[in-house]
């Protein structure tokens, strides 16, 4: 199993990013896939989760409305798309598949 991210860099407040998961080992359609964050010198926090049986994705409170979670069978990857970023955006994010999985993390930073 294998998670690498990407997409992550520098924003000004207000602007959008979109995160990429792509997952090798196994098949995203099939597994519960999540992202998190952990801001500068806080623990990782949840942020998102799609599941595997489909439904409606869920979102943590202080981005709902905001972020939006998607997969992509054909090519086996996850996305995150951030809209009206905030610097309380700013964090490493990180892929998580199946409960248990981790990516290597991407960094998001929004400043002005």
């Amino acid at each position: 199993v294998q998670l690498v991210e990407s997409g992550g860099g520098w924003v000004q407040p207000g602007g959008s990013l979109r995160l990429s998961c792509a997952a090798s080992g196994f098949t995203v359609g099939s597994t519960h896939m999540s992202w998190y964050r952990q801001p500068p010198e806080k623990e990782r926090e949840w942020v998102a989760t799609i599941a595997s049986y489909g439904g409606s994705p869920g979102y943590s409170d202080s981005v709902k409305g905001r972020f939006t979670i998607s997969r992509d069978n054909a090519k086996n990857t996850v996305y995150l798309q951030m809209n009206s970023l905030k610097p309380e955006d700013t964090a490493v994010y990180y892929c998580k598949a199946a409960g248990q999985y981790w990516g290597q993390g991407t960094q998001v930073t929004v400043s002005s």
